[in-house]
């Protein structure tokens, strides 16, 4: 196996199996971030939870994604990266496995965290493909990877609703264990070896990310965006299965299922995003994603609230196909951005690409959780138009200042 040093020009270049492989890496370690949201009420039934408590699995999970972002991800820079991929990969097998067999819920509860940051192992993934990638190319090839990545994301909730009603929930966590266990052998052989060339302790690295923040106004700007726009798909996709379970449409789970396999069409523009960026077009393409995330909500309030109130069989159907081409928008528009702005931010210092990964999706993350957290409150009070309002804040805030932007 080749073995690289520090600089980019002994590493040899990605081709396409491997970019296939990292795509589907990225797509499958993602897999258990969100899919405890559709677990959350077996879960609870099993453990005698009430919904309150069942909710600590999805925050543990994530909490823990969010430790991994910042504490574990910047180690890209310091510590050889084959070894710190297939060990953060060999911590997820583990905590999976427990998950799929946990006797109690405290111990259930800390798999969780521990999934949580193992899963932040997708942000390793991605500064490795861009060393690996060619430069005229760079763009093209962030853009397959994030396409595995949002798939997984996407896919996360039908796949674990699904698998409940084949095997029940703990197969499904024994499933993606064994999943996670064959990727691991997997990346063994197919990633380089690559020593960075850091002599900093962990500490000063941890410390040296304030400092990279302020220094880099490309990374605070595509941050911010990609906030907004995670705070748009978080607001959407936290409140549409209430939505999708209430007069008119009614859908159960498989129903919602299917809709969110919908939405999941959105993933196919992050190539095409990408090689935008690769052309230079990155501001151009980025005002482009944000029209289409504010397009989309409009048209989820549309569908969801105008068009919902009909009374004939045909209204509901309109309704619903104006709901899943909303879906499909905002999902579009948001891993454009996303694809686009990581692009940006990997170009900036090829010396520090983990940390730059891990502030850049920490910071977005935030805006998800915010979403989120604004869109079940505004559920609470004022259904699906107030869900509408929250996204439209978000979106129209991305909007507004890409458009202010000065042409660079």
């Amino acid at each position: 196996m080749h073995h690289a040093t520090g600089a980019d020009a002994a590493t040899p270049k990605l081709g396409r199996g491997l970019t296939a492989v990292f795509a589907v890496s990225v797509g499958v370690a993602v897999l258990s971030l969100y899919a405890s949201q559709p677990l959350i009420g077996p879960i609870g039934v099993a453990f005698g939870w009430n919904p309150s408590e069942a909710g600590l699995a999805t925050t543990l999970t994530l909490l823990g994604y969010a430790s991994g972002l910042f504490l574990l991800v910047p180690l890209v820079d310091l510590v050889e990266n084959r070894s710190l991929i297939v060990g953060t990969l060999a911590i997820d097998v583990v905590a999976l496995a427990v998950l799929a067999r946990a006797p109690t819920p405290s111990l259930f509860l800390a798999a969780c965290y521990a999934t949580g940051v193992a899963a932040s192992v997708i942000q390793m993934l991605v500064p490795v493909a861009v060393r690996l990638a060619p430069e005229p190319r760079r763009g093209q090839v962030v853009g397959n990877v994030m396409s595995g990545l949002m798939l997984g994301i996407l896919l996360s909730r039908p796949a674990a609703s699904l698998a409940v009603e084949l095997g029940g929930w703990r197969w499904f966590y024994g499933w993606l264990s064994a999943a996670v266990a064959v990727l691991t052998v997997v990346l063994s052989f197919a990633i380089p070896r690559y020593q960075p060339r850091c002599a900093q302790s962990y500490w000063k690295l941890i410390g040296s990310m304030a400092t990279i923040l302020r220094q880099e106004p490309v990374l605070r700007r595509r941050a911010a965006y990609q906030a907004l726009c995670m705070g748009t798909f978080g607001a959407f996709w936290t409140s549409i299965s209430l939505r999708l379970s209430t007069a008119p449409f009614d859908l159960g789970p498989k129903g919602i299922a299917l809709f969110a396999l919908a939405g999941a069409a959105g993933a196919v523009v992050a190539p095409v995003a990408g090689r935008a960026g690769d052309r230079g077009w990155t501001q151009g393409a980025t005002r482009v994603a944000h029209l289409a995330v504010t397009g989309a909500v409009a048209l989820a309030w549309i569908g969801g609230h105008v068009l919902a109130r009909g009374s004939s069989a045909a209204s509901a159907g309109m309704a619903l196909a104006a709901l899943a081409l909303s879906a499909v928008l905002l999902d579009l528009g948001v891993i454009a951005d996303q694809t686009l702005g990581r692009r940006a931010v990997n170009l900036l210092q090829p010396q520090a690409r983990g940390r730059v990964n891990g502030l850049f999706t920490g910071l977005f993350f935030l805006g998800a959780a915010a979403g989120s957290g604004a869109s079940g409150f505004a559920w609470m009070h004022w259904g699906w138009p107030g869900v509408c309002g929250v996204a439209l804040a978000f979106a129209g805030t991305a909007l507004a200042i890409s458009l202010m932007a000065q042409p660079r």
